[in-house]
């Protein structure tokens, strides 16, 4: 496994940044950048109609880059040092976790390094983002759950021979996709080297997961007795048969808690 860390260029970050201001966002995508930059005047800019904010946004956003841009690129190179360091037991866990040798896997993977506070991955072009805010541990962090996203679903697609186009959100397959990190990181190897494991220092998954519930169990604790009892390819069939039969509670709960 080989990530190399770029500075993607400004054109770029404005056009994912924009990718969640788009009409009908909910507030748990959208309103991170109004935290992140407070030169922006989040009342203002939802009165404006889409290509009026994005104008708007665009033109503010181009000046705090030109201010972060030397910035940026140092961390692109503390980032890159930092996972030469890490890579070697990260490439072991998941191998261990996946039943894979991932040393040959993705070995052309992207980190675009942005100012865009939300980090879309994209499995197809074999690319991701980070905050440019992370510190080294933080963007590692963040790294290994987008690197459990890229092996979990190769090994997904051998099983199910779908679509990659069916692995993003809002499907049931993101949405379990997105669940399971959380047990998977639990490995030693990758929770000692993540600055936001466990819960407690912020979670390394959506935090509008940790209270979900079916019949008054936790969706996390039934997934994480399901992953330590099963081997991974028996995991990911009986996991998703799981979610689809509560898909109507889960998706109830992720819309009401990305809406408050």
């Amino acid at each position: 496994m080989e990530i190399t860390f770029i500075n993607p260029g400004v054109d770029y970050m404005v056009q994912q940044i924009m990718e969640f201001q788009t009409e009908g966002e909910t507030k748990f995508w959208s309103e991170p950048l109004y935290h992140f930059y407070p030169q922006l005047n989040k009342e203002y800019a939802a009165s404006l109609s889409f290509p009026e904010r994005k104008n708007y946004i665009e033109s503010i956003l181009r000046t705090v880059y030109i201010g972060l841009e030397n910035e940026i690129n140092e961390k692109t190179a503390v980032y890159a040092q930092y996972w030469a360091v890490c890579k070697g037991q990260i490439t072991a866990a998941l191998s261990d976790a996946f039943n894979i040798d991932c040393a040959n896997l993705f070995n052309d993977l992207r980190c675009n390094v942005s100012i865009n506070p939300i980090s879309p991955r994209f499995l197809e072009e074999r690319c991701f983002d980070v905050f440019y805010l992370n510190s080294e541990r933080g963007a590692i962090g963040i790294s290994i759950h987008e690197l459990v996203h890229f092996v979990w679903f190769h090994v997904w697609n051998q099983l199910y021979r779908d679509n990659y186009d069916e692995y993003e959100r809002p499907s049931l397959k993101w949405i379990l996709s997105e669940m399971v990190v959380e047990s998977v990181m639990k490995d030693s190897r990758l929770s000692t080297i993540n600055p936001y494991f466990p819960r407690e220092n912020g979670g390394c998954i959506y935090p509008y997961f940790f209270d979900m519930e079916v019949d008054g169990v936790l969706i996390l604790d039934t997934l994480d007795k399901m992953y330590e009892r099963q081997n991974v390819r028996d995991f990911m069939l009986n996991s998703y048969s799981y979610c689809q039969m509560h898909e109507t509670e889960i998706r109830n709960h992720i819309l009401h808690k990305e809406s408050l």
